[in-house]
């Protein structure tokens, strides 16, 4: 193991810049679900990517945002808690919506004090026309004192390799943090239950996604088939229906998405049933978030 490096790097930014995209991407394989949906990430969700030279240890974490609800409270502190005694912390910035003052404030918040290397990933340059990429590096340089600034592409994967390079020189020696064949700290039921949310949020709007939690009741294998039992919960009756759908369309429609996506994760067929309950304005309830394990 001489010379073999391995340490934790936070992936920290704003909603929506690219963050869970970002982290698949850079561990090969989908540890984390992917919405244009503020608030997609509602946990620490540690992506591990095991290389010949080293191990990294992704923690993806939610959007940094100005709260409005409990959960919403209880997010921003994730982020703190997920950049204390790192090696690195990355801030993802957008520059396609362009750097501005929200990105300011989340290096002020999270790595102006930052002891690990300070980078940022200048996301999405693939939707910008290149004459405009400098300007948007050059906008990033300003937010604060970056050891390394990257233009990169989560979703087309540019840049990517240089980004790894920088982080992996710049973590510790030592041996790996968590066994090599694993692509996550997640359990199986919460990688489960985060396949369900995912498909739910693609197909709902306004203030349902929000309001939208996935429990995984029972889990069972019998050989080749995966017998999976879950819940949807909601604030609201309203929510309730439309989460459902006329005639249980919708509902269908999140389960048959959400089947495809384990199917793939387990390599096994799988049976799906979706329940929806009501639990009333969770998202403002501290004990309804511990029973939701948020």
């Amino acid at each position: 193991m001489t010379g073999f490096r391995s340490g934790i790097v936070a992936v920290v930014g704003r909603p929506n810049v690219g963050k869970s995209t970002l982290v698949n991407a850079l561990v090969g394989t989908k540890v984390a679900i992917v919405s244009d949906k503020p608030q997609t990430t509602r946990s620490h969700v540690r992506g591990i990517l095991n290389m010949e030279r080293a191990q990294v240890v992704f923690t993806d974490t939610p959007g940094f945002h100005k709260p409005v609800t409990a959960l919403g409270s209880r997010l921003n502190a994730l982020v703190g808690d997920a950049v204390e005694g790192v090696d690195a912390v990355v801030l993802v910035v957008d520059a396609a919506s362009g750097v501005g003052r929200g990105d300011r404030f989340v290096y002020e918040r999270h790595l102006a004090n930052a002891n690990g290397a300070r980078v940022c990933a200048v996301n999405k340059i693939d939707a910008i026309v290149h004459h405009a990429v400098v300007p948007q590096l050059a906008a990033a340089s300003e937010l604060g004192a970056f050891d390394e600034i990257v233009p990169v592409s989560a979703e087309r994967g540019d840049g990517l390799e240089t980004l790894l390079d920088l982080l992996v020189d710049r973590l510790p020696e030592g041996p790996p943090l968590y066994p090599p064949d694993e692509p996550t700290d997640q359990t199986l039921e919460v990688r489960l239950a985060e396949l369900v949310r995912e498909q739910a949020l693609a197909v709902t709007r306004e203030e349902v996604p929000h309001s939208i939690a996935v429990v995984v009741e029972e889990l069972e294998r019998e050989g080749d088939l995966t017998r999976i039992h879950a819940t949807l919960v909601v604030e609201r009756d309203s929510q309730k229906g439309i989460v459902i759908g006329k005639g249980g369309a919708t509902l269908k429609a999140i389960g048959s998405a959400a089947r495809e996506e384990m199917e793939r994760l387990l390599s096994t067929r799988v049976f799906l049933d979706l329940r929806v309950k009501v639990m009333k304005e969770w998202q403002r309830d501290p004990k309804a978030m511990d029973r939701l394990g948020l």
